[in-house]
């Protein structure tokens, strides 16, 4: 008889090729007793975006975390500074400022 998978948990090993099941970077798992900030970057504009990182650097393996946290970082970023640039335009809906 042959020996089925481990039943340790699902292998974590993904094939990073589009359209393949779970290919790319993914996140942690996700707790239903995890709360959403309210200010979260979408999980799939997080996910594309550490796609599209891997890809320019030739699809490296073993690295779907550093890609998942560079593209979170820098879609932060680009939030912030559209938010600094709005505020800028329109300091009149600005909270902080009198």
């Amino acid at each position: 008889m042959k020996a089925e998978a481990s039943e340790s948990g699902p292998d974590v090993r993904s094939s990073l090729e589009p359209g393949a099941p779970g290919s790319g970077p993914r996140p942690p798992p996700h707790r239903s007793e995890d709360k959403v900030a309210p200010d979260a970057i979408p999980f799939e504009q997080i996910r594309e975006r550490a796609y599209e990182l891997w890809e320019r650097n030739h699809r490296p393996e073993g690295f779907e975390i550093e890609f998942w946290l560079l593209a979170e970082r820098e879609l932060r970023k680009e939030r912030d500074r559209k938010r600094a640039n709005e505020a800028q335009a329109n300091p009149a809906t600005d909270p902080g400022k009198p």
